[in-house]
């Protein structure tokens, strides 16, 4: 008896992780205004609108539940994120841009809702590499306020940007 109740309960599960469905949706945004004042510099930090706009993203998700929040390792690009991450009391995790959208980041964020702060020629193309298809040109690069999320659900992926200003 004992042993047909353990295969009961393993049918019962095998049945229902193959019926459940997972989304995983991603929100993809570019890193805020920079302090443009010196040209050598390559790791610039935000400036002041920068600042405001960090924490209008901040404000604009607090709706959303992240299981995650991803940065490139640049002082702007987690500026941007910090906001975001503390009101969700989220540690920031980086990734090398030249390594988006691998396996291991699929495993990791599979079913899951997350934030990914990039830049404006590694957005799109995150975005792209996710749905599979080159849908997206590279941003302006004075487009702080665009907001791309796309989801995966079963086999269908759904993409849409949104200009949060």
């Amino acid at each position: 008896m004992k042993k047909y109740f353990f295969l009961f309960v393993f049918a019962f599960s095998l049945l229902s992780s193959c019926t459940s469905e997972e989304t995983t949706t991603y929100y993809l945004i570019r890193h805020a205004e920079k302090d443009r004042s010196d040209k050598t510099n390559r790791n610039p930090d935000l400036n002041k609108n920068g600042q405001e706009r960090a924490k209008k993203w901040a404000e604009r998700f607090k709706n959303v539940q992240f299981d995650a929040i991803y940065s490139t390792k640049y002082n702007r690009t987690m500026q941007t994120a910090t906001p975001t991450a503390e009101s969700k009391g989220l540690e920031i995790l980086n990734y090398n841009p030249s390594k988006m959208y691998d396996s291991i980041f699929k495993i990791d964020t599979k079913g899951k809702t997350i934030l990914v702060v990039g830049h404006s020629n590694t957005t799109p193309v995150f975005a792209n590499k996710i749905l599979g298809e080159k849908k997206y040109e590279n941003m302006d690069d004075h487009n702080n306020a665009s907001l791309y999320i796309v989801t995966i659900s079963k086999d269908k992926k759904t993409s849409s940007i949104e200009t949060v200003n």
